[in-house]
């Protein structure tokens, strides 16, 4: 069994085998967000405030922090948002740059143990973010390339999953601080990547016995209908052994899935967190069960013998 203790200064999060799955919030992130980002540059956090405290009421149990605005002060923007999203929320945080100047600038001001992302297989970048990790105590996700690229061939990816757990010892890191990227692929675009996702996931928990997570929208790439394929592939990679993602928590069919799929796998103890969200708000038997899906059906059956219409 493999626990990763994350911590801010009063809460932890545990992502582990035989826990509840974590979503890391993945929304304060300026890439692609050109307004965020001329804000953020221009030190205006209204809107990584108002995206902070949505991501934690929608359920997100960590939240992911990242700076990267072209031609900007990287390291004190980061810096100076992870201070702000502290004072905020209890819940820790991934700090995400590519610039390690940025990194430890975040890693100075984080009070707690964050999660670092990320670390490559590339060994320049192993040799600068491994020491700081260790330095400052933290947890690193494990991004599955190196020098030749992303390859399409998961075990490849694996191996390059395994070098990088292999280095990380080196630095004194323990494997339970280490979260492996896999990397999934659009199963759009490479036939069978779905299938084969599931698989390195599967060989991650078991022959590596790391913890996993993901950039959750990566498998829908391109396709329609993105929340539902999204929704189903996490279902499937909990179902495999994934034990955490990044994902956008305000998308409701992705939340339902993972919710769900810890219902199965047993990690909502007596539905506990299921029936919280998903309880019919007017009273009686959850939106589903026999009172609330009888009244439905009988007020269907009336308005149907009336002529009505019925409004979903």
């Amino acid at each position: 069994m493999t626990d990763t203790v994350l911590s801010s200064a009063t809460r932890e999060v545990v992502i582990g085998f035989d826990r509840p799955f974590v979503i890391i919030g993945e929304r304060i992130n300026p890439t692609g967000r050109k307004l965020l980002a001329a804000e953020m540059a221009a030190g205006d956090y209204s809107r990584v405030e108002a995206d902070t405290l949505a991501q934690i009421a929608a359920g997100a149990q960590m939240l992911d922090v990242n700076a990267g605005i072209p031609l900007a002060d990287e390291p004190r923007i980061l810096a100076e948002t992870v201070q702000l999203v502290q004072s905020l929320t209890d819940a820790p945080l991934s700090i995400d740059s590519s610039i390690v100047e940025a990194l430890e600038a975040g890693l100075e001001v984080y009070k707690g143990k964050p999660l670092v992302n990320s670390v490559t297989g590339e060994e320049e970048r192993l040799e600068v973010v491994l020491p700081l990790v260790k330095k400052y105590g933290a947890a690193v996700v494990a991004i599955s390339n190196d020098e030749t690229g992303i390859s399409e061939d998961p075990n490849v990816r694996f191996e390059v999953a395994k070098k990088i757990v292999e280095r990380a010892a080196d630095f004194g890191i323990d494997r339970a601080d280490v979260v492996v990227d896999p990397l999934i692929m659009p199963v759009g675009a490479l036939e069978g990547a779905g299938r084969q996702a599931l698989h390195l996931i599967r060989r991650l928990r078991e022959e590596l016995q790391v913890n996993t997570t993901c950039g959750a929208s990566n498998a829908s790439f391109g396709l329609p209908n993105r929340h539902g394929l999204n929704s189903a592939f996490l279902s499937m990679a909990i179902g495999a052994g994934m034990t955490s993602a990044i994902a956008n928590p305000l998308h409701e069919p992705e939340m339902a899935g993972v919710m769900g799929a810890d219902v199965i796998m047993g990690h909502d103890p007596n539905c506990a967190r299921w029936i919280r969200r998903f309880r019919d708000p007017e009273g009686g038997a959850g939106a589903g069960g026999a009172g609330g899906g009888e009244r439905r059906r009988r007020g269907g059956r009336e308005g149907r013998r009336r002529g009505g219409a019925e409004v979903g």
